[in-house]
């Protein structure tokens, strides 16, 4: 029988966020893989945890997961932590997790920090919908076709990115997307912990005052709802919502609010569709 591979969280920041479950976890397993074992072991020396280290991280991940599966299959737990966070979140973990699931070996998950989640319930930017972009390409071309690709998306846009090439992504969010509101969180949960609301254009001017440092996401605010191009045909929109349960008060409230439109207007076009197909049969 083998043993259970566990995707532990660990802090972002203070030590003091780990759960109690993953202390519990990484003291009981035979072996941890880390993506820098000299900044794990100094989480484990704080909490007096003995438990031996492997490295495991993206230049070596296509390798080392065969020897880790191996570990696994003779019946001996594992342990995959990041330097901060869940594992698989823009850090090593996708590969090992695919491999063992398809050997049948038990995955497990110890919830717990996630830099992005935890800076986007206090930036002030709507939580859903969400798109979790990650760290974009580091050269500028291949960066811009990807803004250029998700540019429009209706949703709240989270980027990680480091504090070298921070200044270079607002710039290019800002020639593509135009002047829009984001977040900038820096060093989330340390003693240093900052955020940066405002226009792209606002932020960089104050980061040429203070330049960037640390661990950063950027949260990118969904388009104007008033953007949207109202539908042509409200009946069909309003039967789409009825379709799914629910019903027409409230159909036409939900597609008033999100295309900015009388209600009315709405109720209208809709009672005006109905009468005509009324008239056809």
């Amino acid at each position: 029988m083998s043993g259970t591979l566990y995707l532990c969280a660990t802090p972002i920041g203070n030590l003091k966020d780990i759960s109690l479950r993953a202390l519990d976890v990484l003291g009981s397993v035979q072996l941890i893989a880390a993506e820098d074992t000299r900044h794990t072991k100094k989480l484990l020396n704080y909490f007096q945890i003995k438990t031996a280290l492997t490295s495991y991280h993206q230049h070596n991940e296509k390798g080392k997961s065969g020897e880790l599966i191996d570990y696994l299959k003779s019946g001996r737990d594992l342990a995959l932590v990041s330097d901060a966070g869940l594992p698989g979140i823009s850090d090593p973990g996708e590969v090992l997790v695919r491999r063992a699931l398809q050997e049948e070996i038990p995955v497990d998950v110890i919830p717990g920090p996630s830099a992005f989640a935890s800076g986007l319930v206090i930036s002030g930017m709507p939580c859903t919908p969400l798109y979790f972009a990650g760290f974009l390409p580091s050269t500028g071309k291949a960066r811009r076709d990807a803004l250029r690709e998700m540019k429009g998306i209706r949703a709240t846009q989270v980027f990680y990115e480091g504090p070298h090439r921070l200044t270079k992504l607002l710039e290019d969010i800002l020639d593509i997307y135009g002047d829009v509101a984001v977040v900038v969180a820096r060093e989330l949960t340390k003693l240093h912990q900052e955020l940066l609301r405002g226009k792209v254009s606002e932020i960089l001017n104050r980061l040429l005052e203070v330049p960037p440092k640390g661990e950063i996401v950027v949260y990118v605010a969904p388009p104007a709802q008033a953007e949207l191009e109202a539908p042509e045909d409200w009946a069909a929109e309003v039967g789409k919502l009825v379709k799914e349960g629910i019903n027409k008060k409230d159909a036409i409230k939900l597609l008033a609010e999100k295309y900015k439109v009388p209600k009315r207007q709405v109720y209208n076009s809709t009672v005006q569709a109905e009468s005509e197909d009324l008239d056809r049969v």
